[in-house]
């Protein structure tokens, strides 16, 4: 391991205590590159900012995402700038087709507002089931769940939060999606 990955480790080491002069490090020793790849994926100096943007902001709310046993820092968060990119031309190009779409009033072929009005309330009913379905299962279980899925939380978190072992973050969300499976499969 170099000197530079040496110090990314401890930047990201005092990140993660959310110490916001590690970020501004990390900030300055990679906007520019990170700006680079961004800026060859997406051909847009705005999209490309915002990329960047959005991409350091992800380092800062969850900077557990990062593993130092997988590689390096500066691999980690190029390829997280990539990925965010690549996710941000797509939907620039889904949004193109859609304005070029109106633009020309041509129909909209396969959509048909009736099954919009069919899905939503197909979608109320499913997410009435859900929660009926999440009261069934054990508290410990159910409390996983709600803190991952409905507060966002990732598995460390929810681990640290409520002071018990990964593994079993793991384990009560696997076994609850299991039994919440077979409940919703039944209904």
């Amino acid at each position: 391991m170099n000197e530079d990955d040496r110090h990314d480790l401890e930047l990201h080491r005092l990140l993660s205590a959310r110490e916001r002069p590690a970020f501004d490090e990390l900030y300055r020793r990679y906007a520019r590159s990170a700006y680079g790849v961004a800026l060859r994926v997406t051909s847009q100096d705005l999209i490309a900012q915002e990329v960047v943007q959005d991409a350091f902001m992800a380092l800062w709310r969850a900077p557990e995402a990062f593993d130092p046993a997988r590689g390096a820092f500066r691999s980690f968060f190029l390829s997280l700038v990539h990925h965010r990119a690549v996710d941000a031309v797509r939907r620039e190009e889904r949004l193109r087709r859609r304005t070029e779409r109106a633009a020309n009033l041509e129909p909209a072929t396969g959509e048909d507002p009736a099954e919009d009005v069919v899905e939503d309330a197909y979608l109320r009913v499913r997410r009435k089931e859900v929660r009926a379905a999440l009261t069934t299962l054990p508290p410990a279980q159910q409390q996983v769940l709600e803190l991952a899925y409905f507060e966002g939380k990732t598995q460390v978190r929810i681990a640290e939060e409520l002071g018990i072992p990964i593994g079993t973050v793991k384990t009560r969300t696997l076994a609850a999606m299991r039994k919440l499976r077979e409940a919703l499969r039944e209904e």
